[in-house]
């Protein structure tokens, strides 16, 4: 069986998408699929690339920005037209929200193919962004007709599927696959983030983790704010973006810089010896645009107890079962954030329980090997049985080949 995924961006560009996207590439590659993924390089990244990254072929089409968070990439269209004739995929996997999804839509050799939509999050209406939301009008038209064309759609949880207004329509194909993370000794640095010696937590007390965009959704604003209610507590903040300024005068004006640390963009050595050494881990998004959280998943693997907050319509809360692996609060509510906070770090017995049920949970309902086998799973839906050859247990873990080529 041969795969074409359809993404936005690919890893090192920071993203649980885009973790997710390439992890289950190589997993199903390692099952014998074979596997091409075409993305977009970073914003501002005007060269072509194209390599082999376990087992997987990547093309990545050159970037020159972004437009309301849609890439600009001309050349994009243009290379799903030659990998469609090169590659000869079997099925098209088109990862959304992503507006390089509608190309297919366009292309005959594409609309030939059976496709599945891989339904990551709604555009989010509720952005701060007045000009997203106009911009959804001339977005819906091609949303709907991608859904109408799928073969089948996969939701990444029950609660955002049940709220999602865009997927009513099509709930008869519609069908649920959780996200999943590997093994963490399976993980393998292919980033140029900073050295993980830079990586610690200033000062004493609790060591809590948060890892993500610096964006407003995030609600690392209000972490910070928690932070100053919990003096015996440090927080290691990893991630880069739009927020990061505001974010670090918030640490001045609330007098807690030297409990603070803000990590930036940090490799994957750096990321998993930060998640060995964390004693809590935070995930304080305020807006449904937090449509699951992998980096729960991330944290439940480490074994950590996690604080996430319960937003109506996001998987979040299904990812955390409330009371056993973490605690779940109301968005944007200082007080009882820092409360839960506090009740973590006086209890070292509790931390230990909830990161041991996190663990069992994980490996229960959230490995990246079943999130790759329920997938496969739908693929056979949609692809007749003579095409599945070697589609089946993955064989032993390939060695990352990355040969490259560029174009200008």
């Amino acid at each position: 069986m041969r795969v074409l995924h359809i993404g936005k961006f690919y890893p090192p560009h920071m993203g649980g998408i885009e973790r997710y996207s390439a992890d289950l590439c190589a997993a199903q590659a390692a099952r014998g699929v074979e596997v091409a993924i075409l993305a977009h390089a970073s914003p501002g990244q005007g060269m072509t690339r194209r390599f082999n990254n376990a087992g997987v072929q990547v093309h990545l089409a050159a970037c020159h920005g972004q437009l309301l968070y849609a890439p600009v990439s001309p050349s994009f269209p243009f290379l799903l037209a030659r990998l469609l004739h090169e590659f000869s995929p079997d099925l098209l996997h088109l990862h959304v929200p992503n507006t390089s999804a509608f190309w297919p839509l366009l292309v005959p050799a594409a609309r030939r193919l059976p496709w599945l939509v891989h339904w990551h999050a709604d555009v989010p209406l509720d952005i701060r962004r007045p000009a997203v939301r106009a911009a959804y009008a001339l977005y819906r038209p091609f949303e709907q007709a991608v859904l109408r064309h799928a073969g089948v759609i996969a939701a990444t949880s029950r609660p955002y599927l049940d709220s999602s207004a865009a997927l009513s329509p099509w709930l008869a194909r519609t069908h649920v696959v959780p996200l999943g993370v590997g093994p963490l000794e399976k993980v393998e640095s292919a980033s140029t983030g900073v050295s993980s010696s830079a990586v610690h937590w200033p000062g004493d007390g609790l060591r809590v983790l948060a890892v993500g965009r610096l964006s407003y959704y995030k609600g690392f604003d209000v972490l910070l704010r928690a932070i100053a209610l919990a003096p015996e507590t440090s927080l290691l903040l990893i991630g880069s973006g739009e927020c990061d300024a505001s974010l670090r005068a918030l640490a001045r004006e609330l007098r807690i810089e030297d409990r603070v640390c803000f990590a930036g963009s940090i490799d994957d050595t750096g990321l998993a010896d930060a998640y060995s050494r964390a004693q809590l881990f935070c995930l304080p998004s305020v807006e449904r645009t937090e449509a699951f959280g992998v980096v729960l998943l991330e944290a439940m693997r480490a074994r950590l107890p996690v604080i996430a907050t319960k937003i109506a319509g996001s998987g979040v809360g299904h990812v955390v079962a409330d009371g056993v692996t973490g605690t779940l609060i109301a968005p944007g509510n200082v007080a009882a954030l820092a409360s839960a906070i506090r009740r973590f770090a006086d209890d070292a017995g509790m931390r230990r329980r909830f990161g041991d049920a996190g663990y069992a949970r994980w490996q229960a309902e959230f490995t990246l090997d079943r999130s790759a086998e329920q997938m496969l799973g739908l693929y056979r839906l949609l692809v007749p049985a003579s095409m599945h050859r070697a589609a089946a247990a993955p064989a032993a873990s390939p060695t990352p080949a990355r040969v490259e080529e560029r174009d200008g």
